[in-house]
């Protein structure tokens, strides 16, 4: 199909792999491009990004109207991002035809880019009245849903059984999971939760009572828009009408989608005309929030004919040795699309550079700037599998590493501590703080999870929706002596009218002040023609005073609420503002504002699933034992093994120059002293084959095979072969403390021996 011309200067940094997906279609008749569908395979650091970014600026510059591209993403930065990369690149394009200078700040307005969540929130808002939904409904987060869900769960009886009945949090997992993986409960209940297994009745008919009261409060929780868009799309007629805003429609991360988003996507366009998704089989790590590798895998076949497959396999990010280790444990995947990284270092500048990577800070050959002889001598060494005693071991490694590698020249923010589950970094932690090194853990609260943000955002909520019964409940009960009975009764006293009638409530004497300020408040928030602009400072003024009584550390909290005010001045309308937010919440800034970020540097600690998108020069992976890779509670199906190995590909994947898997011998048994007499020996992981296993480093091996031939030279001496027998089930359980105390090894077994 492809038959554009792809001599332009500004496709110059792409590789040929790139290259062939940018520019994959042809001429459309007047102007435009017509292409059918397209899957772009991107193995983890080949320019993914880059990639979609000249895409979409191809499009434009080949004449199709940017209001009629679809981009949805997983994250507001990522779109935003590609957005301004693809504005920048038309600038270049278009200057490049007219023989001038491309303007700097030259910017791309693409109106229908967002996140899946975003772009449905819009076009359920657009089409409400077809849909039998209120265009004014209000959005809850996680947090609040779990809240209803409780409330629900209350006023059902639910939580006074004689049973133990699942709590709110486990509830809506149950409920999420449903919904988005369209599988029935009984058989989510069986695979997921089999414990709640007796409850699926009652589970049932507590999630009718949810759904109820969400549409009794004009209220949509995140898995609503994505599952009243897909219900929209099975209308033929309105289908028809969304699919035919968009020309093309290009989706970012294909592999975590769920199927409901796959449903979407078919429906929009149905023949597959104008579709491309991009991503990664082998980076599919997210099933337990439903994400379906098969929508990926299934892809090429959904059509007819076929769509055409592109693989981007030059690596822009890590050294050679580093993807041996990730290739050989990818090849032994039961079900992919076949790939093997090359690191563009190995291969100089052929291929294309410069913008082929995805990473800030990165030069064309994937070395960051100013790196000190440490890093280039290190660069092309083989990761390496460090076996050592204990978690305390694990720990005190960890520590010596990033204090030796910090004094060669590689800040401890080039350097992170990758780890399966949060709580893998405890004793990590502990140690770090003795040693006085600074962290930042990933992971932390999101502003809509922090008390003080949910608070003002509950002003503006019930402001937005007098009906939204959760955010009226949490704002009547910020003032003294509105208690859960007294905000209640204010609601029934409020009932459909507007806000004006709490004028004739009356509060406890306690409240008064207070709650005809914020009567006040609500009133000017809600007028008819109200401006938008100045309504988050309003809401901070009234609250203030509330934050300091409340918190002791007011002075920091208050600084959260000066970004969200920073944050409103981006949005036209507190309806937008509210639903972006809801859908994209930045970081807390006072969880940034401790005393790491304070330091000259900070170590990175996360979690593999955190780390997803990351890149750093040292990458050390904690507990690569079985348990742990693969999970213990994943052994017991084929496809929860599988995603085990991509998250282990995922970690392997984040280092650029060193990386170290660290296996721990003894986990010591619970409910004794934290290193008491009672353990167990940790299992290799099984994704730790001979093949795997090829591509790694053993340090202190020597000290074993000098060891061995000792003993070898004195069992020859005495005539008795059992010492090397004996010394061989020993030797890697004393490597760690032959190699710490430096010692010369003697053979004290056949000293002994000689005596007599």
């Amino acid at each position: 199909m492809q038959s554009f011309p792809s001599a332009a200067a500004w496709l110059d940094p792409l590789n040929d792999q790139q290259r062939e997906a940018v520019t994959w279609g042809r001429p459309a008749d007047g102007r435009g491009v017509e292409s059918g569908p397209l899957l772009v395979i991107a193995g983890a650091g080949t320019g993914k990004t880059s990639t979609l970014a000249h895409r979409v600026a191809f499009l434009v510059v080949q004449g199709v109207d940017p209001q009629r591209i679809l981009l949805m993403t997983f994250s507001r930065r990522a779109a935003q991002e590609m957005t301004h990369r693809a504005g920048r690149l038309v600038a270049q394009a278009l200057a490049s035809r007219r023989g001038v200078p491309a303007a700097p700040g030259a910017s791309l307005k693409l109106p229908w880019a967002g996140t899946f969540h975003a772009i449905g929130a819009r076009v359920l808002r657009l089409h409400a009245d077809e849909l039998g939904l209120d265009p004014d409904f209000g959005l809850i987060d996680r947090g609040d849903s779990a809240d209803l869900m409780d409330i629900v769960r209350q006023q059902s009886g639910l939580a006074a059984t004689h049973k133990r009945f699942p709590r709110k949090d486990t509830c809506l997992a149950i409920y999420s999971l449903c919904v988005n993986s369209g599988e029935p409960l009984e058989r989510v209940l069986d695979e997921q939760f089999p414990w709640c297994g007796d409850w699926a009745d009652a589970l049932r008919a507590l999630f009718a009572r949810y759904v109820e009261r969400k549409q009794q409060q004009r209220l949509l929780d995140y898995d609503d828009l994505l599952l009243w868009w897909d219900l929209a799309m099975a209308e033929p007629a309105i289908a028809a009408r969304i699919g035919a805003r968009f020309d093309h429609v290009l989706v970012d991360e294909y592999q975590d989608t769920n199927r409901l988003q796959a449903r979407i996507l078919r429906a929009l366009k149905p023949d597959g005309r104008g579709l491309t998704v991009v991503g990664d089989d082998a980076q599919s790590i997210y099933a337990f929030r439903a994400a379906d590798v098969d929508n990926i895998l299934r892809f090429p076949d959904e059509f007819d004919p076929p769509a055409h497959r592109v693989t981007l396999s030059i690596n822009y990010r890590s050294v050679q040795p580093v993807l041996d280790v990730a290739n050989a444990l990818l090849a032994e995947a039961v079900r992919q699309y076949p790939k093997t990284l090359i690191a563009h270092r190995s291969i100089g500048a052929a291929g294309g550079a410069g913008d082929g990577g995805d990473e800030e800070g990165t030069d064309a050959g994937g070395v960051a700037s100013g790196d000190t002889p440490i890093a280039s001598r290190e660069s092309a060494a083989r990761p390496r599998l460090v076996t050592v005693l204990d978690e305390h071991a694990q720990a005190c490694r960890v520590a010596d590493e990033v204090l030796r590698r910090r004094e060669c020249g590689i800040a401890l923010r080039k350097q992170a501590v990758l780890f399966r589950n949060a709580h893998h970094s405890d004793l990590l932690e502990v140690e770090l703080m003795r040693r006085d090194i600074p962290f930042v853990k990933y992971g932390g609260l999101k502003f809509l999870e922090a008390a003080h943000v949910k608070d003002l955002l509950g002003v503006l909520r019930w402001a937005d929706n007098p009906r939204h019964g959760l955010a009226a409940f949490r704002t009547l009960q910020l003032l003294d002596g509105m208690g859960p009975v007294n905000a209640q009764r204010c609601l029934d006293h409020l009932g459909d009218g507007g806000f004006a009638a709490l004028a004739t409530y009356v509060p406890p004497p306690a409240a008064r002040a207070a709650f005809a300020s914020l009567r006040t408040l609500l009133i000017a928030l809600s007028a008819p023609g109200a401006r938008w602009d100045g309504q988050v400072d309003a809401v901070r003024a009234w609250y203030l005073p509330i934050l300091q009584q409340r918190h002791d550390d007011a002075g920091v909290r208050a600084a959260d609420l000066d970004m969200l005010a920073t944050v409103a001045t981006q949005f036209g309308t507190r309806e937008r503002f509210l639903t972006e937010l809801t859908l994209d919440p930045p970081s807390a800034s006072g969880d940034l504002a401790g005393p790491p970020l304070r330091d000259e540097d900070y170590l990175i600690l996360s979690t593999v699933h955190s780390a997803k998108g990351q890149e750093w020069d040292s990458v050390y992976l904690l507990h690569v034992a079985d348990g742990t890779y693969p999970n213990e509670f994943a052994t017991s199906r084929p496809s929860a093994i599988e995603e085990e190995r991509r998250l282990l590909y995922v970690a392997l994947t984040r280092a650029r120059n060193q990386l170290e898997l660290i296996e721990p011998q003894r986990y010591y048994v619970t409910q004794q002293a934290r290193h008491g007499p009672t353990y167990v020996t940790g299992a290799r992981s099984r994704f730790l084959t001979p093949a795997v296993m090829a591509c790694l480093d053993r340090p202190g091996r020597e000290h074993v095979d000098a060891l061995r031939a000792t003993v070898a030279r004195a069992s020859s001496a005495t005539g008795d072969p059992r010492g090397a027998r004996a010394i061989e089930g020993d030797a890697s359980s004393d490597l760690a403390s032959i190699r710490r105390s430096g010692a010369a090894v003697s053979d004290v077994a056949a000293r002994i021996r000689r005596m007599w």
